[in-house]
């Protein structure tokens, strides 16, 4: 009895403690250690510091690679937060444009999918992709694989560097079914997607009243083209930690239409006020940007959500909000970012808007007669690039759908905007028969968001740079999520009550 108090009032070490006792202390292993750091400073010092940055990287590379496998969801927040970072980066080490950072987010891509099929391998179950969605996103995959034996491309280069990235992006979307199985999962998504936004925010708010950092500014004047597009009305646009401002601004809507969403969940009175100030944080760096096309979509995505909980309340918020934009629009300004904001509902007085359509209306006897389209990549920077003397290499397709059509004809088109209502019907189809009041909350945010971006991809590019992309896939396979969770649950309280 004595020896076990003995034992049982003794400290008792960590696992941290008991590896370096009894693991590292072994002659062998200290004598593994003391040759490999004499080795590491051996080639630092005839090598140069290269190899040693190498190592770091080979260091911390390994045990990253097997967590992102092995541990999905860790896999998938790592993923989302490169995603934010990837093109500041180019920004913040002066790399030159065609550094290849894309590089990191298709090995993340790719290691999440490897985890997928490692974990389906063992489970063998594919009732999660049973749904109208899923089997949308593979017919668009297959049209998108076909574009390589179109006859009128005049590049497969551009065809593999384009797919590339489309095609495993869509199948993070299987990837996003399969990992996000319950509902703090997605909370903690949510958590993690709004501090993400809250830092692009800060940043773009630092860069609009204290100005440009150093190396930001220094990004800027590395070529004339970059201050031509952004200054504008004598005023520059703001894009926070993105290399755009419309990524920027389209951030901002998601973020604040996910705030909105989120003040009608049951939740402390403390938590909806930093909603509240969050949102109209976001709102007001929105402005910053100088993205006409993103202050439409507010208040399309609420008109919408006045559609999908229509209420005497909500109807008094919608014409509340109603008479606040008509105030917004038509009141006289001379701030340049209100200015803006004012043309954004006037496009017939736009001259870019006029210019865009001059663009629609030159290029529709071409996709009228492509019915497939001119190729993946024939436009853009892939275009550019592979095909430079092409008629396509020098359309600026600006619209996301004008995109799809020159790219993948009018078939294409059709398809694109088939598969995007078919997202939405489910949407608010599973909307209204979710039961559980939290998850129906998320469906709805993730609708208004899908919503908001389909409305975007018309003057602009909506899903063609990080993190938009992603943020478009792990909506869609939330909407898909929030079904299954609240199914899973009637069944199991149909269980505990039968």
């Amino acid at each position: 009895m004595s020896s076990d108090r003995i034992r049982n009032s003794a400290p008792r070490r960590s696992i941290w403690e008991n590896i370096v006792i009894h693991k590292f202390s072994k002659p062998v292993v200290l004598i593994f250690l003391l040759f490999t750091s004499l080795l590491i400073s051996f080639l630092i010092a005839t090598q140069g510091a290269v190899i040693g940055i190498l190592i770091l990287i080979l260091i911390i590379g390994l045990p990253l690679v097997y967590a992102v496998v092995a541990y999905p969801k860790f896999g998938i927040i790592l993923f989302i937060t490169a995603s934010f970072f990837i093109n500041y980066q180019l920004i913040l080490s002066q790399a030159p444009p065609d550094t290849p950072v894309g590089l990191v987010m298709d090995i993340l891509t790719y290691l999440l999918i490897l985890g997928f099929f490692i974990k389906q391998k063992n489970e063998k179950n594919w009732d999660y992709f049973k749904d109208p969605i899923s089997y949308f996103i593979l017919i668009w995959l297959v049209y998108n694989l076909l574009e390589v034996i179109n006859p009128v491309a005049s590049s497969v280069l551009a065809w593999i560097y384009t797919v590339r990235t489309i095609a495993f992006l869509m199948l993070l979307y299987f990837v996003f079914v399969f990992q996000i199985r319950s509902k703090d999962y997605i909370k903690l998504l949510f958590k993690v997607l709004l501090v993400l936004e809250l830092l692009a925010a800060l940043s773009a708010f630092q860069q609009e009243n204290f100005g440009f950092f150093n190396f930001e500014t220094k990004w800027l004047n590395a070529e004339p083209l970059r201050i031509s597009l952004l200054f504008i009305y004598g005023h520059m646009r703001k894009f926070g930690i993105f290399s755009d401002p419309v990524v920027f601004a389209y951030n901002m809507v998601a973020a604040s239409l996910l705030c909105l969403s989120l003040l009608f969940t049951n939740i402390r009175t403390y938590k909806k006020v930093i909603l509240v100030c969050l949102m109209c944080f976001y709102l007001t760096v929105m402005l910053y940007s100088g993205t006409r096309a993103s202050y439409v979509l507010i208040p399309a995505a609420i008109g919408l959500l006045a559609i999908l909980k229509f209420n005497k309340k909500i109807l008094v918020f919608v014409l509340f909000g109603g008479f606040m934009l008509a105030v917004l629009i038509k009141v006289p300004t001379s701030n340049p970012s209100l200015v803006r904001f004012q043309t954004a509902f006037s496009p017939s007085k736009d001259a870019s808007f006029n210019v865009r359509a001059e663009n629609q209306r030159r290029i529709k006897p071409y996709i009228l007669s492509h019915p497939i389209g001119g190729g993946l990549g024939s436009v853009g920077i892939w275009g550019q690039r592979f095909s430079p003397n092409s008629y396509l290499a020098k359309f600026p397709p600006d619209s996301g759908y004008v995109r799809v059509a020159v790219e993948m004809g009018w078939i294409g088109l059709l398809l694109f905007c088939t598969f995007n209502f078919i997202i939405l019907q489910r949407g608010i189809y599973y909307y209204y028969i979710i039961k559980d009041p939290e998850l129906k909350t998320y469906c709805m945010a993730m609708v208004l968001i899908i919503f908001a971006l389909d409305i975007g991809n018309y003057p602009q590019q909506a899903f063609v740079q990080y993190p938009t992309n992603i943020l478009f896939y792990l909506a869609m396979a939330i909407i898909n999520v929030t079904m299954r969770l609240d199914k899973q649950k009637t069944q199991l309280q149909a269980a505990i009550t039968g």
